[in-house]
């Protein structure tokens, strides 16, 4: 395995977060008609300052906002490093006139081209979503753990292009000493994002396949395993968990588990999402506020157990699977009873199983 700097992340950020609204397009469109415009004329520091200037006359913000935004393109594959060029595909993406149109092309741009390492003033043929892709041909599927551990990797020093299953867990036990994910959580919800935009790829409980595949394994349940939360319910189902921390911790944000405050906190369920009855789906009794790491190992389901659960009074349990070093950690760890209410105790049950019975199969 090669030695690297783990924190050579793969850097994204999205100032658009929709491909088909107004901002997006026409941002898109001012820089490919400026590219256009100015011909072969070599690139220079004025020539950036004056784009920079048109789009923030189109849409104004700070300019370092209107530069990430720019930037974004180059990142993405649409426009080339120096303002060169534009990808052969960019303007039959702005002309497409359906959002399912935009979604084929813009799939083929990024999987073709892109490179989170790239930006206006900087070139690079790392090619991360290809990357990520080829490894998904390899594995079959990307638990969204899987996908973190990617971010990781410096991709130029893995020269056949992918990786296996053993070097993932490698990569993941990596992000949870590190707390990679709770310091980085921007940049994989930016990654998600554009996983999300991507054609023939769907994520179906929290796992990444390729649509086929997914067909194949799910049939005729994969809209309904694949179909998103109710929004409004979910967040009523969080605002309730938020409103319990604040009540027992004097603050929304603290993870149940570490009693340490968080920039952000997940709503894990216990009995997992997709296995409950629509009563239990959205009862903040099936739920913990965990922060990002804990809930990366306590997220689980019956096709993929939970590293760790937790006992009738808190005490924390592991899986076998879970590595020494890490269990050795969080062992003296522990739920308060505070928040161990008989209904939750009941959910915790189910969660417990889970992980009980993958032991016992092992």
């Amino acid at each position: 395995m090669q030695q690297q700097n783990y924190e050579e992340y793969w850097k994204l950020t999205l100032g658009y977060t929709d491909i088909n609204d107004r901002p997006f397009r026409e941002t898109l469109k001012i820089i490919v008609d400026y590219i256009d415009a100015k011909g072969t004329t070599d690139y220079s520091p004025q020539i950036y300052k004056k784009l920079q200037e048109e789009v923030n006359e189109a849409f104004p913000k700070n300019m370092a906002s209107t530069r990430k935004d720019i930037n974004l393109f180059v990142k993405l594959g649409f426009v080339e490093s120096y303002l060169n060029g534009y990808h052969i595909n960019t303007k039959e993406f702005l002309n497409a006139k359906s959002n399912r149109k935009r979604k084929t092309v813009f799939s083929k741009i990024v999987y073709d081209n892109s490179s989170f390492n790239r930006s206006v003033t900087n070139e690079s043929n790392l090619h991360q979503l290809n990357f990520l892709i080829n490894t998904l041909v390899e594995n079959g599927k990307l638990s969204k753990s899987e996908i973190i551990a990617l971010m990781l990797v410096d991709i130029g020093n893995i020269k056949k292009g992918f990786l296996d299953k053993n070097e993932l867990e490698h990569y993941l036990k990596i992000a949870i000493e590190s707390e990679f994910i709770e310091r980085k959580y921007n940049q994989i919800g930016y990654l998600n994002n554009i996983l999300n935009k991507l054609d023939e790829i769907v994520f179906v409980r929290d796992e990444l396949y390729f649509s086929e595949d997914a067909r194949r394994i799910f049939g005729e349940d994969l809209e309904q395993e694949s179909k998103k939360r109710n929004p409004y319910l979910h967040l009523l189902y969080k605002r309730e968990l938020y409103e319990e921390s604040s009540e027992k911790y004097q603050n929304e944000r603290t993870c149940y588990f570490e009693k340490r405050i968080y920039p952000v906190v997940i709503a894990s369920h216990i009995k997992p999402f997709i296995e409950s009855e629509e009563n239990e789906a959205y009862d903040p009794n099936n739920g913990l506020l965990l922060s990002p790491t804990i809930d990366s190992l306590f997220d689980g389901r019956k096709e993929k157990p939970p590293y760790l659960s937790f006992n009738d009074d808190g005490t924390i349990i592991f899986s076998e699977r879970l590595n020494e070093k890490v269990r050795e950690f969080w062992k003296d760890y522990r739920l308060e009873e505070n928040i161990l209410n008989e209904k939750r105790k009941e959910y915790l049950a189910y969660h417990r199983n889970l992980m009980i019975e993958n032991n016992a199969n092992a």
